[in-house]
């Protein structure tokens, strides 16, 4: 079987180029070397190469924007970059398109157990972005009955993660991070490399489907066992009101700010989905981010 892979040097795509390409062809889309096509999806190009398996990686990951530009950029990289891809594809339809979306979709800045069936609402350009390139695919699949895999992920972890978990890493590392009202908050996470053995059995049935670990970490499990990775057995925690003036201290001072009132209010909400549909469907059994603690 022979695979294109888009994203191939991003956090999750190269874990995903590791895993496959041990029994696989694959190749890659991407700007620069090493990858087999060295195209910016965000222009029109043409592929003259046929593939049975499609996985979309690629994309501008989740940030606040801090100009107009910023938020343009979610557009035209996880849109643009989509239908330009869609558009090549046409000269020789593949069996099996992969995206790689995101819960982020749903716009919820807390909740428990949210399924694939709840409401897509997003309103940040990140979260529109995905709807959209979403819409997109399943619309181009259906149309030359390509079949459609969607993977809604949480917060993925693995070796040198980037964004909020990067910054948390530091943090610790550098004895700067703290655990806000005891790090009580609960959050869905999974691993690279669970995600990157799940993609082919999905493909051949395709769907929406959430992956996690099923187990949902909070803040503090998770900042205990990175403490202890970097040599730091405990860490500081914040009591509820100080971050509270904080937070509106950043309100005021603007982005550059570490903390700010909703900020303060995604740290301190649970927000975890429900993972069942891929465990009946395909047997899902994924690594605990955290190992869980018996009685805790």
């Amino acid at each position: 079987m022979s695979i294109l892979l888009t994203g191939s040097t991003g956090f999750l795509g190269h874990i995903v180029l590791d895993f496959l390409s041990k029994n696989y062809l694959v190749r890659t889309i991407g700007k620069n070397k090493p990858s087999t096509y060295q195209i910016d999806l965000c222009h029109p190009f043409v592929l003259n190469d046929s593939f049975d398996c499609i996985i979309h990686s690629a994309g501008k990951a989740h940030l606040v924007p801090r100009s107009q530009e910023d938020a343009r950029a979610f557009w035209d990289v996880n849109v643009v970059g989509t239908r330009n891809l869609l558009k090549a594809l046409e000269a020789q339809l593949p069996k099996r398109f992969v995206f790689i979306s995101s819960v982020a979709v749903y716009g919820n800045t807390s909740g428990e157990l949210l399924t694939e069936l709840n409401p897509v609402l997003a309103r940040d350009p990140y979260g529109q972005s995905k709807i959209q390139a979403e819409a997109e695919v399943m619309e181009w699949c259906q149309r030359h009955s390509v079949i459609c895999t969607i993977l809604r992920l949480p917060l993925v972890y693995g070796e040198n993660p980037p964004g909020n978990l990067k910054a948390m890493w530091q943090g610790i590392r550098k004895g700067y991070y703290f655990n806000i009202e005891g790090g009580k908050a609960r959050k869905s996470m999974v691993r690279a490399e669970d995600v990157a053995r799940f993609i082919l059995p999905a493909s051949e049935v395709g769907g929406i489907y959430h992956l996690t670990d099923g187990v949902h970490p909070s803040f503090h499990a998770l900042s205990q066992m990175m403490g202890k990775a970097v040599g730091r057995n405990w860490i500081p925690n914040m009591p509820l009101w100080l971050a509270r003036l904080l937070a509106f201290a950043g309100d005021l001072l603007g982005p550059a700010f570490p903390l700010n009132s909703d900020k303060l209010v995604k740290i301190t909400s649970d927000l975890t989905f429900d993972d069942s549909l891929a465990r009946a469907k395909f047997g899902w059994n994924p690594q605990p981010v955290v190992e869980p603690v018996l009685g805790s």
